[in-house]
């Protein structure tokens, strides 16, 4: 078990916990159920104890639209089975549209330093009316897909907010991805209208995707119109040169807006689909349904960050990562939400405080590679910046470093919730993440997600405490995927998650629960090393090797060698580096006294990339394939497919 060697970080002030919305949401649980609540930790116990209550008191708080019906739960001992609100009706962008002020600020949006737009909840409603009217003219209606290639612009929230309005579902990517990533994705689910952007800015460069469109379009026969949003100012251009193509304003052109409508479907009626890596094999097409995520999302954002209607909501994200769904429903509690696109340090490494300055974000969602970049960079944000209104900072997509921890509150803000939280793709949300009424522990994410019977379970299915193991989930929540595109028999979906521990969600996070009461973990489990057989998790390894300055970020795999696997690091070093000796012993000696012995690896060999997803997670099993010699069997998934090569026939790896 981990012990705690020194004090917490931040705690939050009585006041502060006083004024949170979990205080009040205790004491209106208390005042409902005559139950005896005094802190998260009571409230998590009985979300689990009583989901249909808790899930009813979410509902609530989020004075969800649309009819409820009367059972809260049915067969809720089944996994996957379980159905919450199963005589509800409701329409998710219903909920997000709800009424505000006309001139309320809706969407704040930046390009890098090419772009900035202020878009108002009637210019929202607006736009999505005639996007509505424009795609019920499109054929689109209840069931059918949209999908769409674009960066996180206010249109792209719009069309997916008209696509929801009609009871279809939304499906996205961003447009850095290639022609094949597009298409196997998309290619599966058979959109009936395909939106795109005619390019995109990054790192101050123009880029078209106009070829890309003609090599994609023509084999998505599905799509009666391809819709081309401008960013470039060559939407009508673009859009001649494809079949069925057309500028977004001239596909609006034909309608005025008026009030949208909404068509109230079933509470897990499917409305988003999202894919997984697919560095295996052809991405899955995970279902979302529209309810399931509405309420999860709620009740992160409420509850777990403590946000309240006006604030100011911020990740940096693209359409082709699940934080971008988790960002827009922000809209649903009446928050603003901030946009945007391009690298988060183009023009200048500071460019994102200088837009949470600007706009006083209330929250800044990130990922653990960008906070690791700034340390590494030297910047003090704390010092430039006027950050009085960040009351939380969120940090997801890998583990956040013990180090990255202590920076946060050394160099941006001393009085700021950080929460390292994880989830996935496959729940659109969390299974861990922040209690803003509670401590915060360097390297430790601080909780379960209220309403998740999150365990750690041995080989065995035991449950651990003082051993890493298995991150599962005991008991069906809300936002499991309603099923997978093409996946009729759900044997697809069955072997993803229930295979291996009968009505469990095994969720391949190899994790460690803290004597704190959170959690680490310690990275994938399908890429845990396995040396002498003992189970060690990669991300123990990062947060000791990038602490060494010269390591600006680095990828660990086991190579089988003489019946057995020796664990071997990657480093990618800072310009003017070099891997000599005296530096590999530096880092054997940081990663022993930092983690242990059997952490250390038996090869460190300098590479000049590393391979990742395009959601900027790297990948150690396309890696550990090419190491040995195996196809990796869809690079397409990679944003920098041509890194592998640097790891093909290595010749410090043959002895």
């Amino acid at each position: 078990m981990v012990v705690a060697k020194e004090e917490a970080l931040w705690t939050p002030s009585a006041e502060r916990v006083a004024a949170s919305v979990v205080t009040a949401f205790i004491a209106k649980t208390n005042a409902r159920h005559g139950t005896d609540l005094h802190n998260f930790r009571d409230l998590h116990a009985w979300s689990i104890l009583r989901p249909d209550a808790f899930w009813e008191q979410v509902w609530d708080l989020g004075e969800v639209i649309g009819e409820r019906g009367e059972r809260a739960l049915a067969d809720g001992d089944r996994m996957p089975g379980a159905h919450f609100f199963p005589d509800a009706r409701l329409n998710y962008a219903e909920n997000l549209l709800r009424p505000r002020p006309r001139e309320a600020v809706a969407l704040i949006f930046r390009g890098e330093d090419k772009v900035r737009r202020q878009v108002s909840h009637g210019e929202l409603c607006d736009l999505v009316s005639r996007l509505q009217q424009a795609l019920r003219a499109a054929g689109v209606g209840v069931g059918d897909r949209v999908a769409a290639t674009l960066p996180n612009l206010p249109e792209t929230i719009a069309v997916m907010l008209a696509t929801a309005s009609l009871g279809a579902i939304f499906s996205s990517c961003s447009p850095d991805f290639g022609d094949r990533g597009i298409l196997d994705r998309f290619g599966q689910i058979e959109p009936k209208v395909y939106v795109a952007c005619d390019g995109y800015w990054y790192a101050g460069k123009r880029v078209s995707i106009a070829e890309k469109l003609k090599s994609v379009v023509p084999h998505l026969a599905s799509a009666a119109r391809t819709v081309i949003v401008p960013y470039l100012g060559e939407a009508e251009e673009v859009a001649s040169a494809l079949p069925n193509g057309v500028s977004l304003e001239a596909f609006i052109a034909p309608f005025a807006a008026a009030a949208p409508t909404f068509e109230r479907l079933p509470f897990n009626h499917p409305l988003f689909i999202l894919f997984s890596s697919g560095t295996t094999g052809v991405p899955k097409c995970i279902v979302h349904g529209a309810g399931n995520t509405l309420l999860q999302h709620i009740k992160e954002h409420r509850l777990h960050c403590d946000l309240s209607p006006g604030d100011r909501l911020f990740y940096f994200t693209t359409c082709g990562w699940m934080m971008w769904n988790w960002l827009v429903t922000g809209l649903a509690s009446g928050l603003t939400l901030c946009l945007f696109d391009g690298s988060p340090f183009a023009p200048s490494p500071s460019v994102l405080f200088d837009y949470a300055a600007e706009e006083r974000f209330a929250l800044f969602g990130t990922s653990a590679k960008y906070i690791d970049a700034l340390r590494k960079e030297g910047l003090k944000p704390g010092e430039t910046h006027d950050l009085s209104a960040l009351k939380a900072i969120t940090s997801t997509g890998s583990p956040l470093a013990p180090a990255d921890f202590a920076y946060v509150y050394e160099a941006i803000k001393a009085d700021v919730h950080l929460a390292s939280i994880s989830g996935g793709t496959d729940i659109v949300s969390c299974f861990v993440l922040g209690d803003p009424t509670a401590p915060v522990y360097k390297g430790e994410i601080q909780a379960p997600g209220l309403g998740m019977a999150v365990e750690v379970w041995s080989d065995e299915g035991q449950r651990v405490f003082g051993e890493r193991g298995e991150l599962v989930c005991t008991r069906p929540f809300p936002s499991m995927p309603v099923m997978f595109w093409n996946d009729p028999d759900g044997a697809k979906y069955h072997a993803a998650y229930f295979d291996r521990f009968p009505n469990v969600w095994c969720h391949g996070d190899f994790a460690e629960w803290t004597v704190h009461g959170g959690i680490i973990i310690h990275g994938r489990s399908d890429a845990t090393l396995n040396p002498q057989g003992v189970r060690i998790g990669t991300a123990e390894i990062y947060a000791q090797a990038e602490q060494v300055p010269e390591i600006v970020e680095a990828i660990a795999i086991g190579q089988e060698w003489d019946n057995d696997v020796r664990v071997v690091l990657f480093v990618r070093l800072k310009a003017g580096a070099v891997l000599d000796e005296l530096l590999e012993k530096r880092i054997k000696t940081q990663i022993r006294t930092g983690a242990s012995p059997r952490h250390v690896p038996a090869k460190i060999i300098a590479v000049n990339d590393i391979p990742r997803t395009r959601s900027g997670k790297i990948t150690e099993l396309a890696v550990r394939e090419v190491v040995h010699g195996r196809p990796v069997k869809n690079t397409e998934a990679l944003a920098n497919p041509e890194a592998l090569e640097l790891y093909r026939d290595l010749p410090d790896l043959a002895n």
